[in-house]
């Protein structure tokens, strides 16, 4: 584990470090942090899929899509053996991942609890989702002067505004694209499930691409929407676009938006380091 050095009469008169050593003078010289490089485990469990990111220290490192066994945790906690690690879980998950991250690090589950570095002046703020947490956490943490609109796009498109006052607002919440893509083939008697794709006509010439288009583009216009509806209400605020969906999406968007596909891991990452000193 990493550990801190901080001024102090007691520090050692040499100090080593991987790359060999500093004098008592250089040591005062520079009066800085002296750490090993601490390791957190980010999980992410949404409708869709499970998902895990490695960061050192605030660098992220790596993303896995995992499968539903307790055995690909335990393997990435075996080999990395991280510090610290936390869980935002939007959905039912076998008790045995949190007795596992606990024994092996300092672990946080992410719930309304959690220390935040915002308030949440809405409604039963038990129910609001631990991804919508995250995502608020990211942007506080990155843009802390500005009024922020977090689009996630997973399993659904959640609005997600938080003010430069760090007060979550709360948003809406509505329908994904593989939730649309479904819906169209579960609710008629003809109409095939069909995959997403990112480069769609506005004008389709087949069945496959009437769908891709109503539903690709009709989401993009959706988006387009709110967020113009936004800037008549609050004259300067960012808009982050996040999820698993933004390859298909973002080409379609006229808004300026910043695109970041790992905002959520950023998130989970800043409350890590607050519910995890």
């Amino acid at each position: 584990m990493y550990k801190k050095f901080y001024g102090s009469s007691s520090w050692p008169k040499t100090i080593i470090n991987i790359q060999g050593k500093f004098t008592n003078s250089q040591y005062l010289k520079h009066s800085f942090i002296f750490a090993i490089m601490i390791t957190t485990l980010c999980l992410d469990f949404g409708n869709t899929r499970k998902k895990a990111a490695l960061f050192h220290q605030d660098e992220l490192k790596e993303v896995w899509v995992l499968d539903d066994a307790v055995s690909s945790i335990e393997a990435l906690v075996s080999k990395h053996q991280p510090q610290k690690s936390i869980l935002s879980s939007v959905v039912a998950h076998d008790p045995g991942i949190e007795k596992l991250l606990a024994a092996n690090s300092s672990f946080h589950l992410l719930n309304y609890q959690s220390k935040l570095a915002f308030t949440t002046p809405v409604g039963k703020p038990e129910t609001i989702g631990a991804d919508r947490l995250a995502l608020c956490a990211a942007a506080v943490h990155y843009y802390p002067t500005k009024h922020n609109l977090i689009i996630g796009l997973g399993t659904c498109i959640t609005f997600n505004f938080i003010n430069k006052y760090h007060e979550f607002l709360g948003g809406s919440i509505s329908p994904g694209l593989l939730m649309r893509l479904k819906a169209l083939n579960y609710y008629t008697s003809k109409l095939p499930l069909v995959q997403a794709a990112s480069d769609v006509p506005l004008i389709g010439y087949d069945t496959t691409t009437n769908i891709t288009s109503g539903v690709v583009l009709g989401m993009a216009k959706e988006i387009d929407g709110i967020i113009k509806s936004y800037r008549e209400r609050f004259r300067n605020f960012n808009v982050l676009l996040t999820g698993g969906d933004i390859v298909y999406l973002a080409p379609h968007l006229k808004s300026k938006i910043f695109a970041d596909p790992d905002l959520l891991f950023k998130g989970l990452y800043a409350i890590s380091h607050v519910n995890n000193p």
